[in-house]
C-alpha cells in the first residue's frame, strides 16, 4: 500500500478536544465521473466436491444463479451495510464464475456508475455475498468450503483515476 503521510485521512474529522470521530465525505461539491471496479472473491473446496456443486449436484440447486443475484443485490445495497458509503444508483452490475484452479472458484463482480464517489466498495460487496452465497448453498456437502481473498482487482475514475493490482486484468483503452 502506498503512504500518504501528508493527505489525511477523508473520514477522519477533527473534534474541539484534539480527537478524531468517523464522518461521511462530503462529495456534493464534485463533478461526477465515470466509476468503474472490479473485484473478486474466491472460493476454496475439498478435493473434488467443485466438479459436482457446479454439475447441479448441490444440496440446494443452481448455485451460480442464486449467488449471481445474491451478489448485484449486495452491490445495489452496499450503503445499507458499511456505514460511511454513499448509496449509488449504479448504471450496471455483473457477477461471473471461473474455475481458476483445481477446486477453486473465482467470483467477479464489475459495478459501474456515473458519479461523485467510486463504486469500489459496491464491486467488493457483491463478490463477497456472492461468495458467502455459494458458501451458504453447498456448507452441507463440507464445512471446510472456505471463501479466499476478497479483493479488488481495479478501478477506474476518481481523483486518483485507474488502478489495477498487480496481476489483474488490464482495463480497457
Amino acid at each position: 500500500m502506498t503512504e500518504r503521510p501528508d493527505e489525511p485521512l477523508s473520514h477522519l474529522a477533527p473534534t474541539e478536544g484534539g480527537g478524531r470521530r468517523a464522518r461521511m465525505v462530503d462529495v456534493g461539491d464534485k463533478e461526477p465521473g465515470d466509476r468503474r471496479a472490479l473485484a473478486r472473491a474466491r472460493v476454496r473446496f475439498p478435493a473434488g466436491l467443485l466438479a459436482a456443486v457446479l454439475d447441479g449436484r448441490g444440496p440446494k440447486g443452481p448455485v451460480e444463479e442464486v449467488a449471481r443475484v445474491a451478489g448485484v443485490l449486495a452491490a445495489k445495497r452496499t450503503a445499507d451495510l458499511v456505514p460511511l458509503c454513499h448509496p449509488i444508483p449504479l448504471d450496471h452490475v455483473d457477477v461471473t464464475f471461473e474455475v481458476v484452479g483445481d477446486d477453486l472458484l473465482e467470483l467477479r463482480c464489475s459495478a459501474r456508475c456515473r458519479r461523485a464517489t467510486g463504486v469500489e466498495m459496491e464491486a467488493l460487496t457483491g463478490a463477497a455475498v456472492a461468495a458467502l452465497t455459494v458458501y451458504d448453498m453447498t456448507k452441507a456437502l463440507d464445512p471446510a468450503i472456505a471463501i479466499e481473498a476478497v479483493e479488488l482487482l481495479e478501478k477506474t475514475g476518481g481523483k486518483r483515476g485507474t488502478w489495477v493490482r498487480d496481476g489483474g486484468p488490464v482495463p480497457p483503452g
